[in-house]
Order: structure tokens, then sequence, then C-alpha cells
């Protein structure tokens, strides 16, 4: 299913402990600390954007940001990639992704579709309707929000965001190229920057990848709103859509899937989709690593991360942390002057 595994894992725990309302409780419970420790750093970029140890901090943190995305994808690759089409459809999502920016959703419903037509048949009388029908619909209503109001743009970003939340298959990540269409080039929410600043603060925060959610939530809505108390709204409203359609899969469609998960349709379309989530992540770390890259030094941070993650493993904050140190010693001696840091 769509959704961040561990918050689903949560979610179906807690349903065969406390049934429909402990669902409910413990996927929440689950949450609410992630929630708050993003909505605090936040708060606290919003307060220091401007200074230049910020600047210097994410000058180093980017590119290893790129790198662990890279890293990861390659730990999904070797977790659910198979046969020559899944290679096939990564590399069509791929290079729709960097060449012509298409909308993602239509890309996973692309991928997913051809899947099912090879892996399964349609003729065997299942549809995968019920897994689909969140990620078509929910653009439909985006359309429909009133400009102007503050009230209007948190409908935006609950829109914005339960669409985002039907299209993580397979992992987190798969959300950096969906939010990197939807808030940098369509909606304009975000600059190039500060969407890397949102992506890093999911990494390396506690919880699933999709809590990035929560942080620009908070930056949007701060920003408009003029007002720490606006950024609340927006982090309330941006995580309550990024986290809802998981529950209402988990207790709704998984009971369903549970008794057809070994149906050739339905492993058709989730291969399908898993290979372009592939392709999408690989094309969207293409786009940032423009943007992160623009140096001899942010070259090296990044091929220099990839090293360490795949030699020693280490944890995503302590590369963060290490970069981060990076970022405050360089910064004030090469005095970059390319497009990140302006």
């Amino acid at each position: 299913l769509p959704g961040p595994l561990a918050i689903q894992v949560g979610i179906w725990i807690s349903y065969i402990r406390g049934g429909f309302w402990g669902a409910w409780a413990g996927g929440w419970a689950f949450i609410l600390p992630n929630f708050i420790i993003v909505t605090a750093l936040g708060a606290l970029y919003v307060q220091f954007e401007g200074l230049p140890a910020v600047a210097a901090i994410f000058y180093g943190v980017s590119p290893a940001v790129i790198a662990l995305i890279l890293h990861s994808c390659y730990r999904l690759t070797k977790l659910g990639m198979k046969d020559w089409l899944e290679w096939a459809l990564a590399a069509a999502a791929f290079a729709i992704t960097v060449a012509v920016r298409a909308e993602v959703a239509l890309v996973f419903i692309g991928c997913g579709i051809v899947g099912l037509l090879y892996y399964g048949s349609l003729f065997r009388g299942f549809r995968v309707g019920s897994t689909t029908s969140l990620m078509v619909g929910v653009p439909l209503v985006a359309s429909g929000v009133p400009e102007g109001s503050f009230g209007a743009l948190l409908g935006k970003l609950l829109v914005f965001f339960l669409k985002a939340g039907s299209l993580t298959f397979g992992s987190g990540l798969v959300i950096v190229p969906f939010l990197e269409k939807g808030l940098v080039q369509q909606t304009g929410w975000l600059n190039e920057r500060e969407f890397l600043v949102a992506v890093a603060m999911g990494m390396i925060s506690p919880g699933p990848v999709v809590i990035t959610a929560t942080f620009v939530g908070y930056l949007v809505a701060a920003q408009r709103a003029s007002s720490l108390l606006g950024g609340l709204w927006g982090s309330l409203t941006s995580t309550i859509g990024i986290f809802l359609p998981s529950f209402l899969l988990i207790l709704i469609v998984a009971p369903i899937l549970v008794r057809y998960r070994q149906n050739p349709n339905v492993q058709g379309f989730i291969k399908g989709a898993y290979a372009a989530a592939i392709g999408t992540i690989l094309g969207a770390c293409v786009l940032l690593g423009k943007i992160a890259i623009g140096d001899w030094l942010t070259a090296l941070v990044a091929l220099g991360s990839l090293v360490v993650l795949f030699r020693w493993k280490v944890s995503n904050p302590l590369l963060v942390a290490a970069t981060a140190i990076v970022g405050l010693i360089a910064f004030p001696l090469l005095k970059p002057e390319w497009v990140f840091v302006k």
C-alpha cells in the first residue's frame, strides 16, 4: 500500500490490539513526537534563516542529502528490482522526471498499469482501482480551492499533502520528486534552497522521511502569515494531509488487499509503481544535485558522503552533523557565490 511503512505497521498493530479507534490513537501517538520535533525545527529555521551560519550549515549539508537519497535508492533497488521490465520502467520514469518534469502521479499510474498488464491479467476480474483512485481524484479537488486567504492556503496544503500521502510507494523518499514538482515548479511556495533544507530536515529527524511535510507546512504558512502561530497551523494541516491516507488505506483497503495480496494484478501494479519510484527518485537527485552541488567542495562532500555510506554505513544524523561542520568551516573561507547560497 502507498504510505510510509513504519506508520502503517504502527497503525496495523494498533488496529489488531485496539480495533478501529485503537488504530487512530496508536497511529497518531506514533506521529506526535516527530511532529513536535520537526515543528520546532521549522520555527528555529524561520527565526534564524537569514544568518550566515545557517547558510554555511546547509552549504555543507545539502550535497550530503543528495548522497543520502542516492544511497537509500540503491537499497531500494536491491529490495524490489527483479527483472528487465522493472529496470526499463525505472529508466523511463527517470528520463521523464529529468527531461519532461511530467506530473509524478501520472508516471506512477502509467508504470503501474504497464506492470499490471505484463505481470497480471485483466481477465481475472480483479481491479486495482482502490489503490489508484485516491491518486487520481485528489488533484481535481485541489483545483477548486479559492485563492487569497490564509484559510485557502491551509486548504491547498491539506489537498496537496493528501495527494502526496497516497504516492509514497516503496519508501518515503518517493515523496521527494513529487514535492519538488508541486512545491517548487507548480506552486512556487518554496525555492530550490528551501526545498533542499526541508528534505534535509526530513532525513535527519526521527520518524519517516515524509515528516518533511510538517516542516514544509510550517515554512509555507509562516511565510504567508508572518507569524509562528500561522506556521503551527500549516505544520498541523500538512501533517494530517500526509498521514491521513495511510490511516484510510490501512483501515479500509488493507483488509481487502490481505485477501488478494497474491493476486497477480495487484502484484503487477505494485511492481510497476515501485519501478517508477526508483526512477523518479533518481531523477529528483539529478535535479536537486544541480542546486546542491555548485563547486569542487560540494562535489567532494557528495562523493565522500557516498563513500562513507557504502563503506561504513554511518547514521544519517552523524553524517549530516559532520558535513554541517565542513560547511561552517569552508563557507566563510570560500565565500561561494553560486545560486544555492544567494
